[in-house]
């Protein structure tokens, strides 16, 4: 199954704006996800897992990175290839 980890920069102290519009934007979308708030040099954590890889690159550059406050991105795709060595 396609999966991502989206690592999130946002403004300081919007984390948790941040984090409650990504749910609402994930909810109506076929997708599953988790995403947490994290300490160090990224702010947020987002796991994505669709059936459609395409869908996922769809939603993080139309949706995920257009995200006010988002300041960067960075996109990590498993290699699915590799998920069960």
């Amino acid at each position: 199954m396609p999966t991502a980890y989206v690592l999130l920069n946002s403004d300081l102290g919007s984390d948790e704006s941040i984090i409650n519009e990504v749910k609402q934007i994930l909810t109506d979308e076929d997708v599953t996800y988790e995403v947490q708030g994290v300490y160090g040099v990224y702010d947020i954590v987002l796991k994505l897992s669709s059936d459609d890889a395409e869908k996922l690159r769809s939603i993080i550059t139309n949706k995920i990175r257009k995200i006010t406050k988002v300041q960067s991105t960075l996109t990590m795709m498993v290699i699915e290839e590799q998920e069960n060595l």
